[in-house]
């Protein structure tokens, strides 16, 4: 797995995804209100504004989450991660293939790709990806990726690769702990911290759910 020289690159716990594009609040505002609860990992995700748009906000996310110590990881466009120099870049199955993605990034950046069954987890491994997201694991409208797959498919998934495997799709405080006993390293939530009315308040929970079922913190 990658790493950067300060130890900067994190891939567990709580991963914010900051799906910006249909919500109204900007998302520096939201690394903002997320900054200091203990989230280590965040995600831009913006499919409704431009790509100068997203390479604008990600530019500022950039500074950001540096200064924090947050992995701060772009959904979709390559470029735009190598353009401001985020930790990766997350690709979907109908994005840019992820040995291409490789060229453009290097071998010192993060590639996570979306997968949605074991072929697809172990394809993705086998090509060099750094993590899996796997999913929707409950019911969501963040994103249509098929039927709920339930936390056994992460125990499942979990028997065939060794990378690290980030959960998501309709995820919320209560599922935490029956996901990590699956075999998830990571959670990765949108709409239950996006959407909640004290952004800070919310994240902070998961991340404290999470440290007391590990007994860390």
């Amino acid at each position: 797995m990658p790493q950067t020289a300060d130890n900067r690159l994190f891939l567990g716990g709580i991963c914010v995804l900051m799906d910006c594009g249909s919500r109204g609040r900007p998302p520096f505002d939201t690394i903002i209100d997320i900054i200091g609860s203990g989230v280590k990992w965040v995600q831009l995700r913006d499919k409704k504004t431009s790509r100068l748009a997203v390479y604008k906000a990600a530019r500022l996310l950039r500074t950001l989450t540096r200064a924090n110590s947050i992995t701060f990881i772009i959904n979709d466009y390559a470029d735009i991660a190598a353009a401001v120099d985020a930790d990766g870049v997350h690709l979907g199955q109908d994005d840019l293939p992820l040995l291409e993605a490789r060229k453009i990034l290097g071998n010192d950046k993060l590639i996570g790709i979306s997968t949605h069954n074991i072929e697809q987890a172990i394809k993705a491994q086998a090509e060099g990806a750094d993590y899996i997201g796997f999913g929707p694991i409950y019911s969501t409208a963040t994103k249509k990726a098929g039927q709920p797959k339930g936390p056994q498919s992460i125990t499942e998934i979990r028997s065939h690769i060794h990378i690290p495997i980030a959960a998501i799709g309709g995820i919320n405080e209560g599922h935490i702990t029956e996901l990590i006993e699956a075999g998830a390293d990571a959670i990765a939530v949108a709409s239950a911290i996006m959407d909640a009315e004290d952004v800070s308040k919310a994240a902070d929970a998961f991340v404290s759910k999470l440290m007391a079922l590990r007994g860390t913190g």
